[in-house]
């Protein structure tokens, strides 16, 4: 089905793992409608995010901050994109707010699902079973699909553009040292909280163990994790490449592409790593490696799947983060020497 005159408006997600999941709803729509359009309104700090997907026309960025209501300055925004000429907005947050700029910009269609007090903000509703949408990209792409229209068998993965030549100009300016030998990336924070960060002492580990068979090791991270970061630098006798307060999200996007491998919490870079076609390693722990897996088929997911997890705590109930601290580097080192070939589909099942 093509739709020459079909211009979308998606109101986007604030976390970095869901606008990268996000993609694939972008993609569905161009699969469906080749011809449409697509904006994406979120946050400003998204936009380099959003400049990787060549699904997006315009990125959008909000004025507002994280959290706060804005009720009116939210419709005189809305009211600001009404010639604009969308015929479809999807709203891919539940919460009210989300909702008042595109039915403040007067458009037609607005896709979401009912979430908290939207009814008439949201007129073309769509019923969340979280039995049968359990992946959060499943719940996206739900919303770029016609009422009753089943979920592709395929779901297209997530896929961003690296500028590769900009990325080893940057990465030499950073101090890695040449192309030839292979680099790690190691993703040791996560947002979300302790609950879901493999222990500092184990990345440091694995990151010894590579440094000893000849690769470079880059840590990438928010300026929140800067002591995580330099914990393991201490631990490898600075032998890492700290990128964290160093780098804004465009980079450390670019610099991520020259990795060959990516370990990573379960967190946004995490599906950065995989969305660049990276060899990733995810590391699960409070949560669930089935609502949010990494989108590529090579994933290795470590999760032990502990009477006590998902808990989807920030930190452990129980104090002893055994689904974090029973994973033990060796395991992890193992698969940089390809002595470990599990994957995914292997490793976990939902």
């Amino acid at each position: 089905m093509t739709d020459v005159k079909s211009r979308i408006l998606v109101l986007g997600p604030a976390w970095v793992g869901d606008m990268v999941l996000a993609q694939s709803l972008f993609k569905t729509l161009k699969i469906k409608q080749p011809n449409c359009s697509i904006d994406v309104a979120a946050p400003a700090w998204t936009l380099p995010l959003l400049a990787r997907m060549p699904e997006i026309n315009e990125a959008i960025a909000l004025p507002f901050k994280h959290g706060e209501l804005a009720f009116f300055e939210r419709l005189r925004f809305g009211k600001s994109l009404k010639n604009k000429g969308y015929t479809q907005a999807i709203i891919l947050t539940n919460s009210f707010k989300s909702a008042l700029l595109p039915w403040a910009a007067g458009i037609k269609k607005r896709t979401g699902f009912l979430g908290e007090m939207r009814i008439g903000l949201i007129n073309d509703t769509r019923p969340l079973d979280k039995t049968k949408l359990k992946k959060t990209v499943e719940r996206f792409v739900c919303l770029g699909l016609n009422r009753d229209e089943a979920l592709p068998k395929n779901i297209p993965n997530p896929q961003l553009n690296s500028a590769q030549e900009a990325a080893w100009i940057l990465a030499c300016r950073h101090g890695v040292l040449n192309n030839k030998s292979k680099i790690l990336g190691l993703c040791p924070g996560a947002e979300y909280g302790e609950a879901k960060r493999w222990p500092a002492e184990y990345y440091a580990e694995v990151a010894n163990h590579a440094l000893k068979n000849g690769w470079q090791v880059l840590l990438f991270g928010a300026y929140k994790d800067v002591p995580v970061t330099s914990q393991i630098n201490y631990l490898t006798q600075n032998k890492c490449i700290d990128l964290v307060g160093k780098t804004k999200l465009g980079e450390a996007i670019d610099l991520m592409s020259i990795c060959n491998t990516v370990i990573s919490n379960d967190s946004g870079l995490m599906h950065i790593a995989a969305a660049l076609d990276k060899k990733v390693i995810a590391i699960f722990g409070s949560s669930d490696p089935c609502h949010t897996p990494p989108m590529h088929p090579d994933a290795v997911i470590e999760y032990l799947g502990l009477s006590c997890s998902p808990c989807f705590k920030r930190e452990c109930p129980l104090g002893h983060l055994n689904c974090l601290k029973q994973i033990q580097p060796v395991k992890i080192s193992a698969y940089l020497t390809n002595r470990t070939s599990q994957k995914i589909k292997d490793s976990v099942r939902c």
